[in-house]
């Protein structure tokens, strides 16, 4: 199976470069990466002008089975319903995998 990239970019309610939103980024980071199968978590800042939204979240998956190990782990649905819901005004959601065509 494929390698899966998973990716969100965010605004906050708190908006950018702010106190809380430090804070946010820093305890998703602490939160979300402990979980078994995440691999390469990263915290971006946009830079675009030509993107609204301020953040992203990149993690990377083994496989499908990683990535829906993920999604249904107890931690990940506690962080989404305790946080996530409450502090992200806006976002959007890719996966991705290689692609194969040449």
């Amino acid at each position: 199976m494929s390698r899966i990239t998973h990716m969100v970019t965010f605004s906050l309610y708190a908006g950018k470069d702010t106190t809380e939103a430090e804070v946010f980024l820093k305890e998703s980071k602490e939160a979300l990466a402990a979980i078994t199968g995440v691999e390469t978590f990263q915290v971006l800042r946009q830079v675009s002008a030509k993107n609204e939204f301020d953040y992203s979240f990149s993690m990377e998956f083994a496989d499908q089975a990683a990535y829906d190990a993920y999604n249904d782990h107890p931690v990940h649905r506690q962080y989404v319903a305790e946080r996530w819901e409450k502090e992200v005004s806006r976002f959007q959601e890719i996966d991705l995998v290689q692609y194969g065509g040449e």
